[in-house]
């Protein structure tokens, strides 16, 4: 396994299995973050007055260089749910149209589209999913599309099951059908390679806060041209009606929010600099490894059925545990911390007792056997 524990400021009395929540910073990339936020302050009105387009533009560049996007596709957002409240807030639904989702969606997207079928009164639907194999998910997802679909949204890496979905056969379905697609990527960049416009979604939400290791505050929305002026600004500022008018209105409109700390989308290029630098396609494939191990052992231990049929199909750096029915689930989260020092997410999903690991760079083996033998005593 990579050790690159001590590029992260992790307290290294904890076991910390839960990159996937919020994400870690390595050292390198959080010092220019502190870089440039001293920057900011040494000149406010040089820096946010007359530097601010070029400096953007700059990491918005370097960005579409990984994602394997044009630049012009992408605005920064601080996270994927303010990326993609955008998206969701912008397209004009109403009475009689549906907006077909998966039973495994981030709670705060849900809620996002819940909101809005109230207000507007369009159908937001949950299809259940089969994960028998990525043909059967496929099938058994579009199997909700009807002729009132207007929308599909669905995660490419799902946060409450860890599940990688083969959104491109989706994708391809959506576009014969002039569907719109809406893609939430929160754990994708950084997890496993990504070539957005070869892709093919309309509109894409990521973090970079999380497995691209950006400091917190760094995500983004990319949007085809061809579909960016559905976008409505979700804060109206100087960018609209600008006397000034920058690269395209879609970034116009989306990127100056009013004064704001720019600091964390600035160090976006540091982040992936630190990647290249750390042969991250070797440390994704060991973190991988290291994910599937959890998985096998835990379940050995435990006895319950896996969720997933395949491992090695459905997970990248993350794994999803299934626990027996019986546990209680706020006594195991408390008490693996307490006591054990473990730092990982317990949760109920569709009434399963589940526990999603994430494995990063800084993770080992010893992490994971920690965590059996607390289980294992626990249990």
């Amino acid at each position: 396994m990579f050790n690159l524990k001590q590029q992260f400021m992790l307290d290294p009395s904890v076991a910390f299995l839960n990159h996937g929540s919020f994400g870690a910073t390595p050292k390198p990339v959080f010092r220019e973050y502190q870089r440039w936020q001293r920057e900011l302050e040494r000149q406010p009105v040089e820096f946010l007055g007359r530097r601010h387009n070029d400096l953007m533009r700059s990491a918005r560049e370097a960005l579409a260089g990984y994602l394997g996007a044009k630049a012009g596709n992408l605005v920064f957002a601080q996270n994927a749910t303010i990326a993609l409240n955008i998206v969701a807030r912008s397209l004009e639904l109403g009475s009689g149209d549906e907006v077909l989702s998966t039973d495994h969606e981030y709670g705060a997207l849900d809620r996002t589209w819940r909101f809005l079928s109230r207000e507007r009164g369009f159908t937001y639907i949950n299809q259940p999913v089969s994960l028998d194999s990525h043909e059967a998910f496929v099938e058994s997802f579009w199997r909700g599309v009807t002729p009132k679909t207007r929308v599909v949204f669905f995660s490419q890496i799902t946060s409450p099951t860890a599940t990688l979905f083969p959104v491109e056969k989706i994708i391809q379905r959506a576009r014969e059908k002039n569907i719109i697609t809406v893609v939430d990527g929160a754990h994708v960049p950084g997890q496993i390679p990504l070539r957005l416009d070869s892709l093919g979604a309309d509109f894409y939400g990521g973090n970079l806060h999380k497995w691209l290791c950006a400091p917190k505050g760094a995500g983004f929305l990319y949007a085809r041209p061809e579909v960016q002026p559905l976008l409505k600004p979700l804060v109206v500022s100087w960018g609209y009606e600008s006397e000034t008018p920058g690269d395209s209105l879609f970034i116009d409109h989306h990127e100056w929010w009013g004064t704001r700390d720019i600091a964390a989308f600035l160090a976006v290029p540091k982040a992936i600099q630190f990647l290249q630098d750390h042969d991250w396609d070797g440390v994704r494939a060991a973190c991988h490894r290291l994910a599937v191990d959890a998985w096998r052992r835990i379940h050995a231990l435990t006895g319950v059925s896996p969720l997933h049929s395949d491992p090695e199909v459905w997970f990248a750096q993350m794994s999803l545990i299934s626990l027996p029915a019986d546990t209680d689930l706020a006594a195991l989260k408390a008490r693996l911390y307490d006591e054990f020092r473990v730092e990982i997410p317990v949760v109920e999903w569709n009434k399963n007792k589940l526990i999603r690991l994430s494995a990063q760079g800084y993770n080992s083996r010893r992490d994971v056997d920690r965590l059996c033998a607390a289980l294992k005593k626990l249990l």
